[in-house]
């Protein structure tokens, strides 16, 4: 069989290695260490050192503590995009919030800024504003920030950046994470880099961030003994994977430059094909391309972005749908949303494909030739 070629694969080097050897020889094998605060400071740093960071388990395990910091709890409302991974609505969900989903719209197939307007102050009129928003930052590309965040001000409620697909991205010159007071990475297996498994959350607020610390730390006072004062969580980061962090941050804006490069590869493969539209980057910063993802227009493409994953995994090759947004998701059936019209288009022609910074030229040439002879299938459907 031939070798499988990943949607996402990890892309390690010797630096990687470097810190974690460092890890096993002083036997920092725990969530303290100089790797975690090492990480936590270059990843700081690396973001232009306006906002502080925290080094957990998870980007969901962030997205909860901020969310807590905040003082979400039972009945209240959190906006969220619609159109992001299930990992943006749990922590609503742990707390007891009720979650309000919201439209994209077609630039950066990101949160919509009018519709944020809107749902605001009809909910200002209401007396039922948000206690958050949730801006996710889709497939390595940012929402139009601004405009958003100058609605949440209006309206006294704090915006939160998603920024789990989109490190190394950019808006207006400022790197992702730092426009808002809070903000979530993932550092999970598929990610540009990753820790194998983890995430972070970055603070404006150092005060802020230090709670957060605590109740990551199993909210371990500090005492001799084991004293609690209120109950806590095990989200901390361990310093062997914080080491890889580190490896792993040294090669960042190198592995933006490897993702755009595979993209640039697809752009100019597919430039012949009717209705292959690729994802647009929008004016207002630059796109990391995480994910390399295209849109099928199903007026001139015989196929289902669906059909192509069937067909590519008959070929060893690791493709998906875009993300089912979360408003029709069965789970969230009875909840809230505002438009979804866009979010359900691009969801039903939406396709990423694989995208690693490893990605050879021959193995990229290969899922070339598999999704065009995808898309010249034309199934039948009167079955």
């Amino acid at each position: 069989m031939t070798k499988r070629i990943h949607l996402s694969a990890p892309h390690m080097g010797e630096d990687e290695r470097r810190f974690v050897a460092e890890a096993f020889d002083s036997n920092w094998l725990s969530t303290v260490g100089p790797n975690v605060e090492g990480f936590e400071r270059e990843l700081s740093q690396a973001l232009g050192g306006g906002v502080h960071a925290l080094a957990v388990s998870s980007g969901t395990a962030a997205l909860h503590l901020i969310l807590r910091a905040l003082g979400v709890g039972p009945g209240d409302r959190v906006a969220v995009s619609s159109l992001t991974f299930a990992g943006s609505v749990w922590p609503i969900m742990y707390l007891g919030g009720e979650p309000v989903f919201i439209d994209s719209e077609a630039v950066s197939w990101n949160l919509d800024p009018a519709l944020v307007e809107e749902y605001l102050s009809d909910a200002a009129r209401l007396g039922r504003v948000p206690k958050a928003l949730i801006a996710v930052h889709l497939y390595g590309q940012h929402a139009d920030l601004d405009p958003i965040a100058r609605a949440c001000a209006r309206h006294g409620v704090t915006l939160i950046e998603d920024a789990a697909e989109s490190l190394g991205a950019t808006y207006r010159g400022r790197q992702t994470g730092t426009t808002a007071d809070y903000s979530i990475l993932s550092f999970n297996g598929n990610k540009i880099i990753t820790t194998t498994g983890g995430g972070a959350v970055l603070a404006k607020s150092d005060t802020a961030l230090g709670r957060m610390r605590k109740w990551a730390n199993q909210s371990r006072e500090p005492a001799v003994e084991y004293l609690h004062r209120e109950y806590g969580f095990n989200y901390r980061m361990s310093n062997v994977l914080a080491g890889i962090g580190r490896g792993q941050l040294r090669v960042l804006d190198e592995r933006v430059r490897q993702r755009r490069a595979v993209f640039d590869r697809y752009r100019e493969a597919f430039a012949d094909l009717p209705g292959v539209v690729m994802q647009p980057e929008a004016p207002w910063g630059l796109h990391s391309r995480w994910l390399t993802v295209v849109s099928l227009d199903a007026e001139e493409v015989p196929v289902s972005p669906r059909e192509v994953v069937t067909e590519l995994e008959k070929e060893n090759i690791e493709a998906r749908p875009v993300w089912r947004p979360m408003h029709l998701q069965p789970i969230f059936s009875e909840s809230r949303v505002v438009g979804g019209g866009t979010a359900q288009r691009l969801f039903d022609t939406g396709l990423c494909l694989p995208s690693s910074s490893s990605l050879t030229p021959a193995d990229q040439l290969r899922v070339i030739d598999a999704v065009r002879a995808a898309l010249a299938v034309m199934p039948d459907r009167s079955r």
